[in-house]
């Protein structure tokens, strides 16, 4: 049996094990918690990312920003716990989305942290110091029921992005999509054997041409992308763009922003 073949199978037998019963699942919510884009007012905005998952098997923080300070606060902004997260996934070894982890491990250590392959060893090892366990991806791996953390992807900058699963398709959250925003996608695809409903994050397209962009949007319509929240990283110009180009499709994004995947 091929290398090829064999990932699949088994990514088939996961799948096929957790078996979702989508109707009886609650809705998906994504709240922002880090974006140098504002959405509400109330909170502080800084260069970088982070997100909160909840509605999941267990409640996901997403990166965490550069400041941990800033973290916490639009955390109480947000009427929502560091006490509450179960799991920490980070993106990419840049400062910018790593810079709250240990503060924020501070306040809960009661978590196990996913970071991506290719961190500093002092890193893991500071985070092994204060969470309950951390885990470096090397392959795609199921974290929780339905959620998958999909790396490593890339070549000089390792990246790796957060997948739920949800009744309307799958939901791609990304920190800064260095290796390819479309990349990222068409792995996801690829792995999970679902169809695209939303991909989120950080999209890396800032001073990119005209060409490019509209390359990117279209490969993105191509993978049957229904929906697009660029931020952080993407640039104002390619923002216009997937605003312009996907319509009613286009979600708004930036720090205070709450999104929910319905039933």
């Amino acid at each position: 049996m091929s290398k090829r073949i064999s990932v699949v199978f088994g990514w088939a037998v996961i799948l096929a094990a957790w078996s979702p019963s989508f109707a009886a699942e609650p809705s998906k919510t994504i709240r922002v918690l880090y974006d140098n884009y504002v959405f509400d007012q109330a909170c502080g905005s800084d260069w970088g990312f982070a997100c909160l998952i909840s509605g999941t098997e267990k409640t996901i923080l997403f990166d965490t920003g550069a400041k941990g300070d800033l973290l916490l606060a639009n955390f109480e902004k947000m009427k929502q716990r560091p006490a509450d997260v179960e799991l920490v996934v980070i993106s990419h070894n840049h400062g910018d989305h790593t810079g709250g982890l240990l503060p924020f491990l501070a306040k809960n250590s009661q978590v196990g942290v996913y970071l991506p392959a290719a961190t500093p060893e002092s890193f893991v090892k500071d985070a092994k110091a204060h969470a309950t366990s951390v885990s470096v991806v090397t392959k795609p791996v199921e974290i929780c029921k339905g959620v998958f953390v999909v790396g490593p992807l890339g070549d000089k900058i390792i990246e790796q992005a957060l997948v739920v699963d949800t009744p309307k398709g799958l939901v791609i959250i990304t920190g800064c999509s260095h290796p390819g925003v479309v990349a990222i996608a068409k792995e996801a695809k690829e792995r999970l054997g679902r169809e695209i409903f939303m991909v989120l994050g950080g999209t890396h397209l800032l001073n990119h041409s005209d060409e490019d962009l509209q390359r990117v949007v279209d490969e993105l319509k191509g993978l049957g992308v229904q929906k697009v929240g660029a931020t952080h990283c993407s640039g104002d110009k390619a923002i216009a763009k997937m605003k312009e180009a996907f319509g009613d499709g286009f979600v708004r994004m930036g720090v205070g922003r709450v999104i929910q995947v319905g039933e």
